[in-house]
């Protein structure tokens, strides 16, 4: 293969005259003289001229440089890149649902409202909550929908100063940004050297607050994988200070099978679908983001919602709620997705949904034992699905969780999640997920251990990786600040 020819950009594989397609000239009765002056071009729009099968080789090999979770290790697993298995995908496709129209009648598409009722039946029995929606689009989407159901309930009480959230400060970023949206204020909680909410601390702030506070948000396990232990006084506390407690779903994978955000006693929850539930998101999309509640906040949920009568054994929309917060969509979500996560539901069946938090725990423990020696490890103790480190153990290299990264790459490997949570200056968040094989974890440990050691032995090397790549290091900050969106013709000096 000629990888200089197709590395190269689609426009500068163009030769004047060449064409990819056959097509009969345009015909319209409208003429281009009937567009206004300042909306006609004043020269051809500089599109590539390329013929069919240099196209289809160019876009052929552009996508071998691309990495997905079939072809190697990703470990930001359960956030990210989760194993989908085919199957799922082509449920996702079949073409009876494909087809579908989302206004035609409810008779006509009894078999996709089925699909729709049983996956929140399925997600309330999983997470311990009375009922779900599969309404928003996202993850944030869910969150804030879920806030919005809080500040109904507590509106329809007439308690409309509830308007303050507490959210430790470990939490996820889009935890303050969804309660700002929902017109929300952050009262912000300390976290405990071992990563858990400081109590004390939280006792203060509701004092201070009481009143005032609509909810406290909490991820379980929090960001650096570690279990909150102290959730049934933290919810004693909340609730009895008239508040509500909203679980972030993102770290759900662990729990699966294994605890119940309802029994821990949590009012409100958003799943990560694209996450937990197969259909990895890579590339922003798409996503799921179902909302469930607790028992006696079902009017609350947005509408419109899929009901089951009985008598007639058929389903049908609801769209009018006196109590719902409203709508966050006109439709139901994305159900691609929602096919996706019930293929994957149905496959793993009752039985083999109580592996997957246990096998993922596993693995993420394994590979932190087995690393902690090289890479500094700021808590101690059993992590869940993911867990956190702070770089490297040897600090004097001055090789950095970014070389870390850059240098996995070389190896086959995407990297981590890095600086991420800011609790730790150099974190570097690993997650294997429930799938990975201890053959593909072993070799992932090892390629770890082999950079620790290029980095006392070979410093520049982790420096300036990658370099097996298609492209080296870049400049993150100036492609951030300054992205090249568009082509320009380079002229040769």
């Amino acid at each position: 293969m000629n990888n200089k020819l197709y590395g190269n950009l689609i426009f500068e594989l163009s030769k004047s005259g060449r064409k990819g397609y056959s097509l009969p000239e345009y015909a319209s009765e409208h003429s281009t003289a009937e567009l206004p002056q300042a909306l006609r071009r004043s020269e051809e729009a500089g599109l590539p001229e390329c013929d069919e099968l240099t196209v289809v080789r160019h876009y052929t090999n552009l996508s071998h440089n691309n990495f997905g979770v079939d072809d190697g290790f990703y470990p930001l697993g359960s956030c990210t890149m989760k194993y989908n298995p085919a199957l799922n995908e082509e449920v996702g496709t079949l073409e009876e649902f494909a087809a579908l129209h989302p206004q035609q009648s409810t008779t006509s598409c009894q078999g996709a409202l089925l699909v729709y009722y049983n996956l929140q039946k399925s997600l309330a029995e999983l997470t311990g909550l009375s009922r779900f929606t599969l309404n928003p689009c996202a993850g944030a989407h869910g969150e804030l929908t879920g806030l919005m159901i809080i500040r109904a309930y507590h509106d329809s009480r007439g308690d409309d100063k509830r308007r303050k959230v507490l959210i430790p400060d470990s939490a996820h970023g889009t935890n303050p940004a969804s309660a700002a949206v929902c017109g929300m204020d952050v009262v912000e909680v300390k976290s405990l050297d071992d990563g858990t909410v400081d109590v004390d601390d939280l006792k203060a702030k509701i004092a201070e607050h009481a009143d005032e506070v609509a909810a406290m948000m909490m991820t379980n396990p929090n960001t650096l994988g570690i279990f909150e232990r102290n959730i049934p006084a933290i919810a004693q506390m909340v609730h009895e200070c008239g508040a509500l407690m909203y679980y972030d779903g993102a770290n759900l994978n662990p729990m699966l099978g294994v605890a119940r955000p309802g029994d821990m006693g949590f009012d409100v929850m958003h799943i990560n679908l694209h996450k937990t539930f197969s259909t990895p998101h890579g590339g922003g999309g798409p996503g799921s983001g179902p909302v469930g509640v607790r028992k006696g906040l079902e009017d609350f949920l947005p509408t419109p919602r899929v009901e089951y009568d009985e008598q007639s054994d058929t389903f049908t929309i609801a769209t009018d709620d006196e109590k719902s917060m409203g709508s966050v969509g006109n439709f139901f979500g994305n159900f691609g997705v929602v096919l996706k996560a019930y293929a994957w539901l149905c496959s793993l069946g009752k039985e083999h949904i109580k592996e997957v938090g246990p096998l993922a725990t596993l693995n993420a423990n394994y590979i932190k034992q087995q690393l902690k020696d090289v890479y500094e490890l700021p808590i101690e103790g059993v992590c869940k699905h993911e867990f956190v480190f702070d770089g490297l153990k040897d600090k004097s290299t001055g090789v950095t969780t970014m070389d870390v990264a850059k240098r996995l790459l070389d190896y086959g490997y995407h990297a981590p999640t890095i600086y991420f949570p800011l609790l730790f200056h150099e974190a570097m968040m690993i997650e294997p997920t429930e799938s990975e094989s201890k053959e593909t974890i072993d070799s992932f440990i090892e390629v770890m251990r082999t950079i620790a050691r290029e980095a006392k032995e070979q410093p520049e090397l982790v420096k300036t990786a990658p370099h097996t790549t298609p492209i080296g290091r870049v400049d993150d900050v100036l492609a951030a600040k300054q992205p090249v969106l568009t082509y320009t013709k380079m002229v040769n000096s």
